[in-house]
């Protein structure tokens, strides 16, 4: 371990740093194979102050902040970086971060690459129909079989990389860290208003096709409950529209992106938590998404899509229920059934304090120390 002390991995992302657990968790575990870290990103003019880790972080000010010419300077400014940094070891999380990473990697000498891919970036809705698709789909193709550590968050986005490209892939879900709640926050701390039930949708990927306007609209038929949405993304805008034509301000509360342990006691003050990602895609049709597991931690119960990953959790552990609808009817049946059976509700809320027990960073993590060990151990690669 001694003779590790000196080696530096760096770790890339296109996110600010503030919410990417995921992100944090990785940069632990290198920490405990004896890398010293340096995480490094984007700043966004709404950026939070980011609190003190264990490792060094570093924030691009970019010009542009989507699209194109966004990604197009990201990885400039990261190759720029990379390039004339001292490094032992290249961590790539997700493909818009990877073409500025492989290519330092093949420039340096005796360095390592991982690249660990969140989800099937290439089928993200967002890119359906446009042109920036198919250039991601030429990056991948061109990066991908030459890569030789690669990571992923499911069996099912595994199968598919393994058979589109014969590589062996590791699979890494991005379960959540077991929690120990050392003080809760009250409903009056938070800002929730009191004498309510409590429904969440929570993550920082709150993104088109996840069931959010569905839900918000599902309110109007779920009476003495609140929805609240904590977190970001792209259709958050839309989402607050719907709310003020609905005349929902009452039954839908916004607490925008929130460090990940108060996140955590918003979820844990909720009774039920919502992962209704749709079909529309490849990369939804396979998600398995970290709410589920931080609902699983703070023992809030789970209604979900039909959909494999997340199906195959919640009824391994029975821990709530799946809805084959995703629609403002059904999602309102299925809230108002389990809030009006106080037994199935304590019963699925007992099942998650078990399956937390099971489902934790902590029993995860071995598959990723494992990974950077052989990563140690054997020759560079390029």
């Amino acid at each position: 371990m001694d003779a590790l002390k000196n080696k530096i991995a760096i770790v890339t992302v296109s996110n600010d740093l503030t919410t990417d657990n995921r992100v944090s968790k990785t940069c632990n575990v290198l920490i405990e194979s004896g890398f010293r870290v340096v995480l490094i990103g984007r700043k966004r003019k709404n950026s939070s102050e980011l609190r003190a880790r264990n490792y060094t972080c570093k924030r691009l000010n970019l010009w542009f902040d989507k699209g194109a010419l966004f990604y197009a300077e990201l990885n400039i400014r990261l190759f720029c970086f990379l390039v004339f940094a001292k490094v032992d070891l290249l961590f790539a999380n997700d493909l818009d971060t990877l073409p500025a990473a492989f290519l330092a990697f093949k420039l340096k000498k005796g360095t390592k690459i991982i690249y660990d891919s969140h989800e099937l970036f290439t089928e993200a809705p967002e890119l359906e129909g446009r042109r920036a698709k198919k250039v991601w789909e030429r990056i991948e193709k061109l990066i991908f079989p030459k890569l030789n550590y690669i990571i992923t968050v499911n069996d099912s986005i595994a199968a598919i990389f393994e058979k589109k490209y014969q590589k062996s892939i590791v699979v890494v879900r991005n379960v959540s860290e077991k929690l120990i709640w050392e003080k809760s926050k009250t409903k009056e701390e938070l800002g929730i208003p009191n004498g309510k039930r409590l429904i969440i949708i929570q993550g920082s990927g709150l993104n088109v096709d996840r069931g959010i306007e569905e839900s918000i609209l599902a309110m109007q038929f779920v009476p003495d409950a609140i929805l609240l949405i904590v977190g970001d993304g792209d259709v958050i805008p839309e989402a607050k529209f719907l709310v003020k034509k609905n005349q929902l301000d009452a039954k839908v509360l916004f607490f925008g992106k929130r460090p990940y342990f108060e996140l955590m006691q918003f979820t844990k003050l909720a009774e039920i938590g919502l992962a209704l990602d749709k079909p529309k895609s490849l990369n939804y049709r396979f998600a398995l998404p970290n709410k589920l597991f931080d609902y699983i931690q703070a023992h809030t119960v789970v209604i979900c899509s039909n959909l494999i990953e997340i199906q195959n959790i919640v009824e391994k552990y029975d821990i709530g229920v799946s809805i084959d609808e995703i629609t403002p009817e059904s999602i309102a049946k299925a809230i108002n059934k389990l809030l009006s059976n106080s037994e199935k509700l304590n019963h699925f809320k007992e099942n998650c304090k078990k399956a937390a027990e099971m489902e934790n960073w902590e029993n995860e993590k071995g598959k990723l120390r494992e990974l950077i060990e052989k990563v140690k151990s054997e020759g560079n690669g390029n």
